[in-house]
């Protein structure tokens, strides 16, 4: 619904406009998804910096998180808990520096940080009086018993 300028504006979030946050994500969770899928962990996909413009255009932009997203489900239907037990060790994009964390957390900070970024995008929306629909999950189709 939105024009390609009221999407690139800058409404002075962390990654300036809806387009950068939508930009982050995606450089976030293909960050993400590269650490945690084994072999080999963090050598497929690499940035220099987690506000790099992977696409420009909206639609390029739509297309790859949608690939990105068919990924993630297929990753995720793999984990179990043999795989949530173990350590994930990663070197910082920030700062450079080795990192080790409990595989599961890990993971939930792959969703979260997902999540964290949804909620500054339906910010962002609704200053343009975009209906972005449910975000509640209890509210969602189905989640009734």
């Amino acid at each position: 619904e939105l024009t390609d300028h009221q999407r690139k504006q800058d409404c002075g979030a962390y990654f300036k406009s809806i387009h950068g946050t939508l930009n982050h994500q995606l450089v976030g969770d293909k960050v993400w998804l590269d650490r945690l899928q084994t072999p080999p962990a963090g050598q497929r996909f690499s940035v220099p910096s987690l506000d790099v413009e992977l696409h420009t255009d909206f639609d390029e932009l739509w297309q790859a998180r949608s690939t990105l997203d068919k990924d993630i489900l297929t990753w995720a239907n793999t984990l179990n808990d043999e795989i949530l037990a173990g350590t994930l060790a990663y070197e910082s994009i920030v700062d450079g520096q080795q990192r080790r964390y409990d595989m599961w957390l890990a993971v939930t900070h792959f969703f979260n940080h997902q999540t964290y970024h949804r909620g500054q995008l339906t910010t962002l929306l609704t200053q343009y009086n975009v209906d972005y629909g449910v975000t509640d999950l209890i509210w969602l189709p189905g989640a009734e018993l």
